[in-house]
């Protein structure tokens, strides 16, 4: 009788039954990643905690050094990097699935819309999210901008605060080993030099990264040509930079965004594409700015295969250039790796 039934069917009809079906199936998945997200949430507090009790047992090693036994120092300054790391990543995890949770609110916002407009009109337990879409446009932008405020804060507290606290530590030690073992006070102090000299590397990256000076001084065209050499230093990817046309400064928001692109493109491509070769091509012309990405690797097409694989990897960069007047495009070929595209109008 089933089959009989969905034979009747037209395929407007048809198309709304799975449009309904989706939707219970998303709302479902989220209240299920909302106790993901809870009970992260709860982890990563239980775990600062934790990590603010052994950097306070730090503090208070170093007004006893001298009647602790080394053991025990080194005990503890090993427990601090194991409960940082840990912190770490299990951040990372949470961030992970608020992006998910944010991936499918805006899947469910899709599909109810697209319901209320085929349906022939406003659902009443929607109608109120219709009519406030100027506030939550601001709620939005209030929203991204704390969230951004955050991982800045937890990059600064995890990295370079954190840092600087084992500097100390092991600075009291060097100068204690001073008076016992002037050797082992020297590979002390070697270690510090090598610590301070990768810490500094890493805060460099991260200010460039957040926001580099060149990008307001010269302008994209040389910006992107020094971030990529940096990133083919660090990441050892064979990156060739093709770019035809004239190379002028463009609006701010525009250099802004395409610049933003081009990171979060190579970032997914380090990530998942699994590749050896990237070649990267940027047109400036009259009108618009196009940026073409061609990489080798199969771990891209096998992503963009799975079902909103290309929502998790590109959702939120295509919204943006989307929105900013532009079109953005991916093609996947299997083995032979994928080509992404996108261009921004420009004045």
């Amino acid at each position: 009788m089933a089959e009989e039934r969905a034979e009747e069917l037209s395929p407007l009809e048809a198309f709304l039954q799975f449009a309904r079906q989706e939707l219970e199936q998303v709302e479902t998945g989220l209240k299920e990643i909302e106790l993901l997200v809870a009970q992260s949430q709860g982890e990563v507090e239980k775990l600062a905690q934790r990590n603010a009790t052994i950097t306070a047992k730090l503090h208070q090693i170093q007004a006893q050094f001298e009647s602790l036994p080394r053991e025990d120092i080194l005990a503890t300054y090993d427990a601090a990097q194991d409960a940082q790391q840990r912190l770490f990543t299990m951040r990372g995890q949470l961030e992970k699935l608020q992006s998910d949770q944010a991936n499918l609110e805006r899947y469910r916002d899709f599909i109810a819309r697209t319901l209320e407009l085929l349906e022939g009109g406003v659902r009443p337990e929607r109608r109120q999210v219709v009519e406030t879409k100027g506030s939550n446009v601001i709620e939005q932008i209030v929203t991204a901008q704390e969230e951004e405020r955050r991982r800045l804060s937890r990059q600064i507290h995890d990295g370079p605060a954190q840092a600087l606290s084992n500097f100390i530590l092991q600075t009291e030690i060097a100068l204690r080993l001073f008076d016992v073992d002037v050797e082992r006070a020297r590979e002390e102090l070697q270690s510090l030099k090598d610590a301070a000299a990768s810490t500094f590397a890493q805060v460099r990256d991260f200010i460039f990264d957040l926001r580099p000076m060149m990008l307001d001084d010269l302008g994209l065209v040389p910006t992107t040509r020094r971030y990529i050499e940096a990133f083919k230093d660090k990441t050892g990817l064979d990156i060739s930079l093709v770019i035809t046309g004239s190379e002028r400064r463009l609006e701010q928001h525009i250099e802004v965004l395409c610049f933003r692109a081009i990171q979060e493109l190579l970032g997914a491509i380090r990530d998942h594409a699994r590749a050896t070769q990237v070649k990267i091509s940027m047109i400036v012309d009259e009108g618009e700015v196009r940026v073409m990405f061609e990489d080798n690797g199969s771990g891209l097409p096998e992503l963009l295969a799975s079902e909103n694989g290309r929502e998790e990897l590109f959702g939120s960069l295509e919204e943006r250039i989307l929105q900013a007047g532009g079109d953005f495009n991916v093609e996947a070929s299997g083995q032979q790796g994928s080509q992404v595209s996108f261009s921004l109008p420009i004045a």
